[in-house]
C-alpha cells in the first residue's frame, strides 16, 4: 500500500525529499518533507482529527515545542509536524488551506530550511509513533540533470554553500534533482544513514562516482568522505525541486563564501 501525491499537492512547494532526513519516519521513503515559499499550505484535503504540541531536542536556533497535526483523508491519516497549528479538531481543510505557522524545531540539522513534514498511516494505526507510515510516492514528472561535482557558489551560510551547477532545465515548469543512474538521487550523502534514487534510477551514483547500493528505490550509502577543494565536508544534501537544483553542500562551519569555485569529490573508505 503507497500514498501518493500528485502536481495539485506537490506543486505549492518549491522543493521536497523522501529520503533527506535522519529519522525513522522517513525510512524506506515513508514520508516526504515539503518546502514551501510562504505559509503552511496543506498538502492534502480532510477533517483534522487532532493537534498535538511535543518536546523538541533542545538546539540554539530551534523552538522548543513541535506540533503534530492529524487529519483524516477519508483514505488515510495524513500526520504533519513543523507546523504551529491554526487548526482545531473537526475543522475541515482544503489542499492550499493554512494549516498555521511553519516552526523551526529542533529536530531539524541547522542547515536544513523550515518545512512540513508529511506521512501517512492506515485508519487502524497508531497516528502518534514515529515510524510506520506508508510508503509515499510523488506522481510528478521528475529530470535528473548530470552533475560532475564542479561549480561555483552562489550564496552560502555558515553551514552550507550552494553552488550554481547542476541547473535546473525548466524553472517553475517541473521538478528535477542530481541525476542518479537515470533517475534523481535523495537524501543527505553520505551524512544521514541512507537515501534514495526516485523516477526509476537504476543505480545509485554522485558525480559519476557509485555512491552505494540500490534495493527498489532505496539506498545504503557506502562508506565515503565528500571533500569540496579537498577538505572534507559533512555531505551533500540532494532534493527534487522546481526552481534551483544547484548542489547544496553541508557542514559545520563549512568555510565557503559566493564567487568560489568548488570542486567536489567522494572518497570511498
Amino acid at each position: 500500500m503507497t500514498a501518493t501525491l500528485g502536481p495539485e499537492q506537490l506543486f505549492q512547494y518549491y522543493r521536497f525529499s523522501l529520503y533527506n532526513s535522519p529519522f525513522t519516519a522517513h525510512d524506506e521513503g515513508c514520508a516526504i518533507d515539503l518546502y514551501p515559499e510562504t505559509g503552511a499550505p496543506s498538502p492534502v484535503a480532510g477533517e483534522v482529527i487532532e493537534t498535538k504540541t511535543v518536546t523538541a531536542p533542545s538546539k540554539p536556533y530551534a523552538a522548543e515545542h513541535d506540533h503534530l497535526i492529524l487529519i483524516d483523508t477519508g483514505e488515510y491519516v495524513a500526520r504533519t509536524l513543523h507546523v504551529d497549528p491554526a487548526v482545531e479538531a473537526g475543522d475541515e481543510v482544503e489542499v492550499g488551506d493554512s494549516l498555521g505557522t511553519l516552526v523551526r524545531a529542533g529536530f531539524f540539522a541547522p542547515w536544513v530550511p523550515n518545512h512540513i513534514h508529511l506521512g501517512f498511516r492506515t485508519h487502524d494505526a497508531n497516528p502518534y509513533r514515529a515510524s510506520g507510515s506508508l510508503p509515499v510516492t510523488a506522481n510528478v514528472e521528475l529530470t535528473g540533470v548530470e552533475w560532475d561535482g564542479t561549480g561555483t557558489v552562489t550564496d552560502a551560510g555558515e553551514t552550507w554553500a550552494r553552488l550554481d551547477a547542476p541547473v535546473h532545465p525548466a524553472p517553475g515548469e517541473q521538478f528535477a534533482g542530481i541525476e542518479s543512474g537515470g533517475g534523481v538521487l535523495d537524501g543527505g550523502f553520505p551524512h544521514y544513514d541512507g537515501g534514495g534514487v526516485l523516477a526509476g534510477g537504476t543505480e545509485a551514483t554522485l558525480a559519476g562516482q557509485s555512491v552505494g547500493t540500490l534495493a527498489d528505490r532505496t539506498v545504503e550509502w557506502d562508506d565515503c568522505t565528500v571533500l569540496a577543494n579537498g577538505t572534507p565536508i559533512t555531505g551533500v544534501a540532494l532534493f527534487c525541486a522546481q526552481d534551483n537544483i544547484g548542489a547544496k553542500l553541508v557542514g559545520r562551519d563549512l568555510s565557503l563564501s559566493a564567487g568560489e569555485s568548488v570542486d567536489v569529490t567522494v572518497e570511498k573508505s
